[in-house]
């Protein structure tokens, strides 16, 4: 609780540490009296000012990473709302009464938010002490002989000092980085469990009405069990070539021709629209056969799915690249959806209306799989329909 006999501000004026308050914007409001005398300014100085436009930083300064490291580690508050520590950084002052007249300056630095009511950073504290003095000291050692060696020494500290800065960023981004997957680990797991239920769902019911009614006929209750079974079928292979693709290395390559793959995949389907192709000869890529069939087969299942009457194959080469193009003449994607129909599970209200029962695993599997070979695969502008491009490396 606060006290309300405590004049705060005048604490805030009279603590030892420099204090600096700013704004979001990195306006500055207040700052201790300790503040004020090490960075050699008055109140009428800082008042109301933008920090950098007080503090720009030395142009000249070797590396000139002072003004940009305090400003990284400022929006790094801004973003997560947290404490965000310095390492030891030079940070040239300007001399108050000589403009334009820089001072060599090191700091050391803490930046801590101060939080609204509702999580939204509404002020950030900046917290930093001088130590200057002590890496000067270091190069001015009593014993004159010694006086090379203490440079080096002052030198090496301020390097160290920037290496552990730089890898404590790039902890800081691959934290970040591992609980962005851990999420859309858990999402996964949570909508999968959700598809999974549906049939299961649905086959216990079917089955619980075929026992308690014994003159049933039994071969409808069968016919949907069965068409159930065959989804949580469909549903466990995609998983586990999700999971295969997560955790194995790719398959072994092998020279694959585009044009005889289309061909094959064809003819051991009945297609349900019709297919024109245009496939252009002795287009190679290097990868799993079986893997790229896949790939094939969950693009035409997508554009049968989708189309009004045609589908379209084209195979190309477009060095480096081999092209495989499936094109529908369906209702299209809108270029805000084009990578969210590649998120697992993911699936568009259209795609829902065409087909209920569907997982939304095929498109993301066959990205992953054109990745897994080093290629791409993406939904591209077209007039009509939609229009899926895979670019695998073509194999010369």
């Amino acid at each position: 609780m606060v006290n309300p006999a405590v004049d705060y501000r005048a604490v805030f004026k009279a603590l030892v540490a420099p204090l600096l308050v700013m704004t979001p914007d990195f306006v500055i409001v207040a700052a201790s009296d300790s503040y004020l005398e090490v960075s050699g300014r008055d109140q009428a100085d800082l008042l109301g000012r933008h920090f950098f436009t007080v503090f720009p930083g030395n142009p000249s300064a070797p590396g000139g990473e002072g003004p940009e490291c305090l400003r990284a580690s400022l929006e790094r508050v801004l973003a997560t709302g947290e404490r965000d520590t310095m390492a030891l950084k030079r940070y040239d002052m300007e001399a108050s009464d000589r403009p334009g007249v820089f001072e060599e300056r090191y700091w050391n630095t803490i930046n801590t938010p101060v939080l609204g009511p509702e999580g939204e950073v509404e002020l950030i504290i900046h917290r930093t002490e001088e130590v200057t003095d002590f890496l000067q000291q270091l190069g001015r050692s009593g014993v004159t002989g010694m006086r090379a060696e203490s440079e080096t020494t002052s030198a090496d500290v301020y390097a160290r000092a920037r290496e552990l800065q730089d890898l404590n960023e790039r902890l800081k981004r691959t934290t970040s980085a591992l609980q962005e997957a851990i999420e859309r680990q858990r999402r996964f797991v949570f909508d999968a469990s959700h598809d999974l239920r549906n049939p299961i769902t649905g086959l216990l019911t079917e089955l619980e009405v075929a026992l308690s009614e014994s003159d049933i006929d039994l071969h409808p209750v069968l016919r949907k069990s069965l068409r159930d079974a065959e989804r949580l079928n469909d549903i466990v292979a995609d998983l586990l070539e999700l999971a295969r693709l997560d955790t194995a290395t790719p398959a072994i390559a092998e020279p694959v021709d585009l044009a005889q793959l289309v061909v094959d995949e064809l003819g051991r389907r009945t297609p349900t629209a019709v297919v024109l192709t245009r496939l252009g000869q002795q287009v190679v890529v290097r990868a799993s056969r079986i893997r790229l069939a896949r790939l094939l087969g969950n693009l035409l299942d997508n554009a049968e799915r989708h189309t009004t009457n045609t589908i379209e194959i084209v195979v190309t080469a477009d060095p480096p690249n081999a092209v495989l193009e499936v094109i529908d003449d369906g209702p299209g994607i809108a270029p805000a959806d084009r990578e969210k129909v590649f998120e697992r599970l993911s699936r568009l209200d259209d795609a829902r209306r065409l087909d209920p029962g569907g997982s939304g695993l095929g498109l993301p599997i066959a990205r992953e799989i054109a990745q897994a070979y080093g290629g791409h695969l993406y939904a591209a502008d077209n007039t009509t329909g939609a229009r899926f491009v895979l670019r695998l490396p073509h194999a010369v």
